[in-house]
């Protein structure tokens, strides 16, 4: 008689986050990687720049955690690399910098997230689940959206009208998504923070007018498309 093969006991039970957590400051990262592992993630700690690429190869984390300033190689560096390799990935920085310009390059690199030292391990995990939420949301199979004469294919970040073909970044495509799932519904702004950033900071309550404002130039070709701000509460994407 066959018998079921039993040796792969991964398969057995739910499978843990695997986070890689970068950063060379010991006393800190103790703390962030046993206060990570008490909440059930599995994580791998590097403390060397020049390590992490090989170390990110080999364990195939779900997540990357990085400290910006490292000996050898700095974290800008390291998510550009990463992102050679695998362009979905989550990256949150974490850092002491404060300076925007740091936000924005580290958004530039291909962050998804920035948090800012001294930081809470709740706020820290908060968002790891969050990030984690969307990418899973962002990898699972989506049907092509019609918005007006205008075609929204999430899975290719493309918006068609006709024989036209707009390329969408990341974050206009995320949050079409969004305003998409809540068509003729208004949704609050701070959902849309949440669910694209993280939190609703200032810098990135600013940068959702930014993106909200290209949404609206690319749908100028059909006046049946609207997207209104609610003042206070949000935004109500109206299509007729």
């Amino acid at each position: 008689m066959d018998f079921p093969d039993f040796t792969d006991f991964r398969t057995l039970k739910k499978m843990k986050t695997k986070i890689l957590y970068v950063e060379d400051e010991p006393f800190l990262g103790k703390i962030v990687k046993e206060s990570l592992e008490i909440r059930d993630f599995d994580v791998v700690m590097v403390t060397d720049g020049r390590l992490v690429q090989k170390i990110f190869e080999e364990t195939k984390p779900d997540i990357c955690v990085l400290d910006v300033m490292l000996p050898n190689k700095d974290g800008y560096s390291i998510a550009t690399s990463i992102r050679n390799v695998n362009a979905e990935i989550p990256i949150i920085f974490v850092t002491a910098k404060t300076q925007t310009e740091d936000l924005i390059k580290g958004f530039e690199v291909g962050g998804n997230d920035y948090l800012r030292k001294p930081f809470s391990m709740e706020e820290l995990i908060v968002r790891i689940k969050n990030l984690l939420r969307l990418a899973v949301k962002q990898n699972s199979p989506k049907e092509n959206i019609e918005i007006g004469k205008f075609e929204f294919l999430p899975n290719r970040y493309e918006l068609k009208l006709g024989g036209i073909i707009r390329k969408l970044s990341h974050r206009e495509a995320i949050l079409l998504q969004i305003l998409s799932e809540n068509k003729n519904n208004t949704i609050q702004r701070k959902e849309i923070l949440m669910r694209i950033w993280g939190d609703d900071s200032f810098f990135n309550s600013r940068n959702l007018d930014v993106y909200i404002t290209k949404l609206r130039d690319y749908f100028k070709a059909d006046d049946s498309i609207e997207i209104i701000t609610i003042k206070g509460i949000g935004y109500h994407f109206s299509v007729n």
